[in-house]
């Protein structure tokens, strides 16, 4: 592991020293964008690969569950979706103790190559005609892999921006991680209405299903390369040897006020990003009637809105404070809520206009989080003190949201899961009172625990 300054050259670190310039000929700016890029791409291909899977669900069970019994194979679809989320949170203490031990850019490294090769699987998976079981064994094994991989490369790159931002522009920085995740999400949305318009029906299910992957798995092994040239970063570098050493478990405990803080600011967040940054079109598609282009055109539009709205939020924070920042995100989701769902009828501007009007205000945690996950915990269990609490989180109230969602709305009491999303949002402002104000914060510093 390379020992030297890892902040781009003449950008000064999180200690305020300016690091030494790289053995490469490179500008500041060159290795800004260097880091920039290297951080963005790997974290964007990680969302697309779970937003081609849910769009892809249709041509997937048809081709790699029995073909005979489509209501099953959808259900084993759904099952094995589920499954990656429950390999998250092992992803996030496997990679989060490669992360803490070895090396933040290790850590992210690996965990985009895994994402690759769980795409590659699927794209030449065996279907269920020629392998029988087989083809839903590896489709099962793939999710793990990506389950996995995802559980790491959220609290491996979020760790690795923070670390490497300018302390006074940490919170700018931190945009990054869902700028480039919402940007995988609308290029895998996107690709998969031209792919449905451009190819019919039969020639999707027979090879065009596997494109996707393909290019996810492309697109991963870039990312794998542009990480493989980062550096690591200065504040894990100047950390003792013999902390890092430190066994883990005892550190983990001993910031267990930390972890339920990450848990208690993320259970708002994940549910109500589900419900309006991703499942918002297909709702009004299914639910209301609208014409699917039309729906899908919408949420591209309320996408680029939140896009927008996250580097205003992050510059925001690093001006006011980032406890104000959340708190405005969390209260005034929770008090939009429930008028912009009176909104959305059966109208595509109706589903812009409400779209946009959430994310607006959700991106105000989204844009924040990971800068702040990284100012609750130190050195030496940054990465693993974020990625397990959050990816049990996620997993939990994430994993769980659709299939809450629908069976309340199969008995009848859709309006509970409304209800449930609001009170979660309230809980999130209410942990946002009880940590501490980290705008500008040395991350050298070691939090009271």
């Amino acid at each position: 592991m390379s020992t030297t300054a890892s902040t781009p050259a003449g950008i000064p670190s999180a200690t305020g020293r300016k690091a030494p310039s790289s053995h490469e000929p490179a500008t500041g700016k060159g290795a800004l964008w260097r880091t920039l890029l290297g951080t963005g791409i790997g974290n964007a291909v990680e969302w697309y690969d779970w937003a081609v899977y849910a769009t892809f669900t249709p041509f997937l069970a048809g081709a790699l569950f029995n073909p005979q019994d489509p209501t099953s194979a959808v259900l084993s679809i759904l099952a094995i979706f589920a499954v990656g989320f429950v390999a998250r949170p092992f992803g996030g203490f496997l990679f989060g103790w490669i992360g803490d031990r070895i090396g933040r850019k290790t850590s992210m490294t690996l965990a985009v190559g895994l994402a690759s090769l769980g795409s590659l699987v699927i794209a030449v998976a065996p279907t269920y005609g020629l392998a029988g079981a087989w083809a839903s064994l590896t489709l099962l094994v793939a999710r793990l892999l990506q389950g996995l991989a995802h559980g790491g490369e959220l609290p491996s790159s979020q760790t690795y921006l923070s670390e490497m931002a300018p302390k006074e522009k940490r919170g700018f920085w931190a945009t990054l991680i869902y700028t480039s995740g919402t940007a995988g999400i609308l290029f895998g949305t996107l690709l998969g209405a031209i792919m449905t318009t451009a190819l019919p029906k039969a020639e999707m299910q027979a090879w065009g299903w596997r494109v996707p992957f393909a290019i996810g798995a492309v697109l991963g092994l870039y990312a794998l390369f542009m990480r493989a040239r980062l550096h690591e970063t200065e504040i894990f570098a100047e950390e003792d040897s013999a902390t890092k050493r430190a066994p883990i478990w005892p550190q983990i405990v001993r910031y267990r006020k930390q972890a339920l803080q990450v848990i208690g600011l993320t259970v708002g967040l994940t549910v109500i990003y589900y419900i309006w940054g991703v499942v918002a079109p297909s709702y009004a598609a299914t639910s209301l009637h609208m014409d699917r282009g039309a729906a899908l055109w919408a949420g591209v539009v309320g996408n680029i809105v939140f896009i927008a709205a996250l580097p205003f939020w992050g510059k925001l924070s690093d001006k006011i404070g980032r406890k104000k920042v959340l708190l405005s995100g969390a209260i005034g989701t929770a008090v939009l809520h429930f008028p912009m769902t009176w909104l959305l009828k059966d109208s595509p501007w109706q589903l812009a206009v409400s779209m946009s009007v959430m994310l607006i205000f959700i991106a105000a945690s989204a844009a924040i989080v990971p800068a702040v996950y990284a100012e609750l915990f130190p050195t030496s269990i940054r990465t693993v003190g974020v990625g397990v609490p959050y990816s049990i989180c996620v997993a939990v109230f994430g994993g769980t949201a659709p299939y809450l969602q629908t069976w309340l709305a199969s008995i009848n009491v859709g309006v509970l899961f409304n209800v449930y999303a609001v009170v979660l949002l309230l809980v999130s402002a209410l942990f946002v009172l009880t940590i501490p104000e980290t705008k500008g914060k040395d991350l050298n510093e070691v939090p009271a625990a």
